[in-house]
């Protein structure tokens, strides 16, 4: 298995697919509920930059730096968001899981913890990480929260990680879940989408 192939990923509340510029429509929907795009502390694309940004992170993907998915709703059918892998280290068996956004009309159901348990499960069961990294800016108490309740433990704060376009300096969380953990926090996912 390859740290850079994009497989279809399926549950019964969520199906990864490899993002691609069909996904434009489903995702421009997702993100405009609620301006998700305004939130300061994260880089969710806006309307008018999702084709961009699909283009991006197909670029990226293409050159090995990531692996992009759209996130789709079984229930709907319809793409609601985005994640990916991040900073593929097949020597070092470990990646990271990020540049995730799910529309305001998911935030707080089981999709996100099912999204996840996809991810972790390739991570960990099919190419054998031994460590898998999140990372969050400081005052995205949301998104901090959903790393925490997978399971992932924090290992520190990147302090003055990254300057954003708004001037704003972003101290990073750093979190994790390593191979010794995985069983434990794969059981507690998987009840938790019963």
């Amino acid at each position: 298995m390859d740290y850079l192939d994009a497989p279809p990923l399926e549950n019964d509340t969520v199906r990864l697919e490899r993002l691609d510029r069909a996904h434009h429509d489903d995702l421009v929907s997702a993100v405009a509920v609620g301006d998700l795009w305004r939130t300061w502390y994260t880089h969710v694309p806006s309307p008018e930059t999702m084709a961009a940004d699909i283009a991006r992170r197909v670029t990226q993907h293409e050159q090995g730096a990531s692996v992009p998915w759209a996130v789709i709703d079984v229930s709907t059918d319809r793409a609601v968001g985005m994640t990916s892998y991040l900073h593929p280290e097949p020597a070092n068996r470990r990646l990271e899981i990020g540049s995730t956004w799910l529309g305001k009309t998911v935030q707080g159901t089981t999709v996100n913890a099912a999204s996840k348990l996809l991810l972790l499960e390739r991570a960990f069961d099919s190419l054998g990480c031994i460590a898998v990294e999140f990372r969050a800016h400081w005052h995205n108490r949301q998104s901090r929260s959903a790393i925490e309740k997978l399971g992932a433990k924090q290992d520190g704060v990147l302090r003055n990680h990254t300057i954003f376009e708004n001037g704003t300096v972003r101290d990073t969380v750093v979190y994790s879940i390593i191979d010794a953990e995985w069983p434990t926090v794969k059981v507690a996912l998987s009840e938790r989408l019963r």
